[in-house]
This record gives structure tokens, sequence and C-alpha cells, in this order.
């Protein structure tokens, strides 16, 4: 299973090292990633992987939104099926 993570904030030393260390340690696989700054602002949009994922959807989002409130940004996890199906629309 796949999930898309999407993050947006003032750009900051370390933003990526936070966010990749969760994934790292509840072994998440990133399958792509792309991240640029416009005007001082930094985003980034992950593909991962989440099939082998130590804690459940739940809990890692919990987690991500800990991290996003510590550091600032905002951080969105969306499973790709459900992403892919509000795209289509």
């Amino acid at each position: 299973m796949k999930a898309i993570i999407t993050v947006l904030g003032h750009d900051k030393v370390g933003i990526i090292h936070e966010i990749t260390s969760i994934l790292s340690k509840n072994n998440i696989n990133i399958l792509d990633i792309n991240q640029t700054l416009i005007k001082g602002y930094f985003t980034m949009v992950m593909l991962v992987n989440i099939s082998k994922m130590n804690v459940d959807f739940k809990q890692l989002k919990a987690i991500l939104d800990s991290k996003a409130n510590e550091i600032e940004v905002s951080i969105k996890i969306q499973r790709e099926d459900i992403f892919t199906s509000m795209h289509e629309i």
C-alpha cells in the first residue's frame, strides 16, 4: 500500500530530517520525493510505501501531526487510493 505525504511551511533547517526520521523509524520507504522553495515557503510531496510499516495508519498520522506542531509546518498524509479517487472527480 502507498501513501502521499505533503509538507508546507516556512523554510528552516531540518524539516526533511525530522520527517524522514519518522518514516525510517516506522519502516516506511520513500518511493519518490519532490521538494522546492517558493518565496521562502518549503513544499514537499512524497510517495511512500506503507505496506511494511510497524504502526497503524492512524498512529502514523498522529505522529506526523505532533511533529507538524513541533516544527511549525503542515503535514498531511493520505492513502494513495483515496488521493487518486479525489483527483479523478
